[in-house]
């Protein structure tokens, strides 16, 4: 039987926002950097039939896993983010906006890869093309980063894994292992169609697509809890929570199933959200809330981050009103 978690967390606000002020999150993954350029276009090109855009401002801004980490210190947390980056410029402005974000950085400095880039350019904040600049880190790196990662672990409450497919978490499985022998929640957000790789983790969060590439489709809401309960039980999971856009976002656990309708006011822009619901959620789980309750301000959060543009973050005082 599916529950709808509909009321506020029981907690006071100030309490709350206090303990979150001393929860520790560690987080790892794929870190990228997200440029915007923003312009005008008034014509079509003569070389060929593409439009020219003439910028006019250009923003720089955290992206993937730094997103996370950027989320859990934008709402008062203390993020640790441990990730591979290039020996270049890009490497240096994302460590620089990190710092600037109150995150503290273990980046691994790769000279033989180049920062992942994400470039996007847009005109009336609507985007007309997006240029990808990535390559996977070596090996020796990840290995090293590896060791970091078990030497970390002592010191945080919550292990966040933020997975977009770059090679940056090559040795998740070992990665997973560790945390749950130090008795650490391991929260992630997956990527690809092979699940197996993140066999024992306490919460898997994919979003609606990313659940169907790998479950398939389902007829109804009862098909839907049957696969997602026989895929948290096939991969040891504690938890699974589907992120399902309009239609809110469902956890289900042994304990059954609870789903959440969204509070989106406006939906302007959805990127990032995925990360906003990662943050929030190993953010409260580090605070001491229950997973429920964790949710119930996740979903909050993300509501929240798809009225701004781009990869954006949720304050205390937007989320506790």
């Amino acid at each position: 039987m599916t529950q709808s978690v509909v009321s506020d967390a029981a907690v006071d606000h100030a309490h709350l926002r206090e303990v979150m002020r001393h929860a520790r999150v560690l987080v790892v993954g794929d870190v990228m950097l997200d440029r915007y350029w923003f312009g005008d276009v008034k014509r079509i090109s003569p070389e060929a039939p593409v439009p020219v855009a003439h910028i006019r401002k250009t923003e720089e801004r955290a992206g993937g896993a730094a997103n996370v980490a950027r989320n859990i210190a934008a709402l008062g947390g203390k993020a640790t983010l441990l990730g591979v980056v290039g020996q270049d410029e890009a490497g240096d402005t994302l460590e620089r906006l990190m710092h600037e974000d109150g995150v503290s950085t273990s980046l691994y400095r790769d000279p033989n890869i180049a920062t992942t880039v994400k470039l996007r350019v847009l005109a009336r904040q609507q985007q007309l093309l997006r240029i990808d600049f990535e390559e996977s880190p070596g090996y020796e790196i990840l290995a090293s980063k590896l060791d970091d990662f078990c030497r970390m672990l002592p010191d945080h409450d919550v292990v966040i894994l933020s997975d977009y497919g770059k090679g940056g978490l090559h040795h998740v499985f070992d990665m997973i292992a560790a945390a749950r022998n130090a008795g650490k929640p391991v929260l992630i957000d997956p990527k690809g169609d092979d699940y197996s790789r993140y066999r024992g983790a306490t919460l898997l969060t994919p979003n609606r697509s990313e659940f169907r590439q790998v479950a398939g489709d389902w007829r109804d809401e009862a098909d839907l809890v049957a696969k997602a309960q026989s895929m948290r039980e096939q991969l040891d999971l504690d938890a699974l929570l589907v992120t399902r856009s309009e239609e809110g976002m469902t956890l289900f656990r042994k304990q059954g199933v609870a789903h959440m309708p969204t509070v989106a006011r406006e939906v302007f822009d959805v990127s990032g959200a995925g990360d906003t619901v990662i943050g929030t959620l190993g953010l409260m789980l580090a605070a001491g809330q229950e997973l429920p309750d964790a949710m119930l301000w996740a979903n909050r959060a993300a509501g929240i981050v798809v009225g701004k543009l781009g990869t954006a973050v949720c304050n205390p005082d937007e989320l506790f009103i």
